[in-house]
């Protein structure tokens, strides 16, 4: 089957729980808080071990797996996770692989790809852009609801939880899956980003019909991969990029994400595929 492929926004390639406080006010005769411990609040669910034994995933995603955790890449991220456990460090989300296990392999329509998770207490839970219910949403997230508004008409979500969308086939994979408590990407390079390729390459060799949504640079620096793992499995794949949703860039040319009109490209390219896809939250 010939391969489809459109870009019509990619022209030019350019990242239930309370909110909670993270500033303390030292007193007098007090040491004052390390920045991770600030983070680290009492309550607040974080990752528990290493092992991904621990983390429940569909059995459709083993294939990926498994040759991953039994090599070396694997068994040092392993170790260096354990490691880190160990001398006391507070690392988000609980359970890396979440959105592998609310999404199969065989049910993906959308891809959608984040770079770290959120290094607050609470906000991260392994869904990229998601945030638990009942956690204030990030300021990228509010944009993301600004564009679904805007392009859809739909009202303003008042939940960050994007739950919903893994279980219509939307995998919301961030490339990195763990993060320190108030350090950002402090666990890039330390291996997930080649299970994350992994896994973007067995979406692209397996969906016969899939819409890669690429916000920032980070993750327009996957296309090329997409494309041809897409192509030579005979699949159809829509590439739409733009800037990412953080208010630093989502306003800004030459590709802004507010005005993008993904969400209804995704939705009536894939519709014409018979592949219906709601958003509504």
């Amino acid at each position: 089957m010939l391969s489809w492929w459109a870009r019509r926004s990619c022209v030019h390639r350019c990242p239930a729980r309370p909110w909670l406080v993270c500033l303390t006010t030292p007193e007098a005769g007090v040491t004052a808080p390390k920045t991770a411990d600030l983070f680290a609040q009492d309550g607040v669910p974080h990752l528990t071990s290493g092992s991904p034994r621990e983390w429940a995933v569909d059995p459709s995603w083993d294939a990926v797996l498994t040759p991953f955790w039994q090599g070396s890449v694997g068994r040092s991220l392993q170790a260096r996770l354990e490691a880190r456990l160990t001398q006391g460090a507070i690392i988000y989300p609980p359970h890396p692989l979440r959105a592998l296990a609310l999404t199969p392999l065989s049910s993906v329509r959308v891809l959608i790809l984040g770079q770290d998770p959120y290094h607050g207490p609470g906000q991260a839970h392994g869904l990229a852009f998601s945030v638990s219910t009942g956690v204030r949403v990030p300021p990228s997230l509010r944009n993301i609801f600004k564009e679904l508004q805007r392009d859809l008409g739909q009202a303003l979500p008042t939940e960050g939880c994007l739950e919903p969308w893994a279980a219509r086939g939307v995998l919301l994979l961030n490339t990195c899956l763990t993060v320190e408590a108030g350090q950002a990407a402090s666990h890039a390079g330390w291996g997930w980003e080649v299970l994350t390729d992994a896994v973007v390459e067995a979406v692209a060799s397996s969906a016969p019909a899939c819409v890669y949504l690429l916000w920032g640079a980070h993750a327009q620096s996957k296309a090329s991969k997409i494309e041809v793992c897409a192509r030579s499995h005979g699949h159809e794949a829509l590439l739409l990029s733009s800037n990412h949703p953080s208010p630093l860039s989502a306003s800004r040319g030459p590709q802004p994400f507010l005005g993008n009109g993904h969400f209804s490209q995704a939705r009536n390219w894939l519709a014409a595929r018979g592949y219906p896809l709601h958003w509504a939250l």
